[in-house]
């Protein structure tokens, strides 16, 4: 079990997941929500729109340009209204606010977490 409480995964279900690093091209506030924005993320070969619960933390200005974790081969889903094809991954601090979880070195947009 780990720390949360949660079983193990194989190795083969981790290879599974598609996660890539992708830039912020434009960010918007999800209208009618306090948490939401909508993300427009450049994948190096594509360009994915995103709904993301970061608004408490971030604004819309401060995400754009930056470097950000996305799993790629998540379902699509419709958010209050907008399609999210895809995730961003980011933990949350001792308050609950989501962090973004940024490169310490430049990587090229759509290089593959492993």
């Amino acid at each position: 079990m780990g720390a949360d409480g949660t079983g193990t995964i194989a190795f083969q279900d981790f290879e599974k997941l598609d996660i890539r690093m992708g830039r912020v091209a434009q960010a918007e506030r999800v209208p009618g929500t306090d948490k939401l924005l909508k993300l427009v993320v450049e994948l190096g070969d594509e360009t994915r729109q995103l709904v993301a619960g970061i608004a408490e933390a971030y604004r819309p200005e401060d995400v754009v340009g930056k470097l950000v974790p996305v799993l790629v081969n998540l379902e699509p889903r419709t958010i209050r209204g907008v399609e999210s094809q895809g995730m961003i991954l980011c933990p949350s601090d001792r308050e609950g606010r989501p962090v973004l979880l940024l490169p310490e070195r430049d990587v090229p947009v759509g290089a593959k977490v492993r």
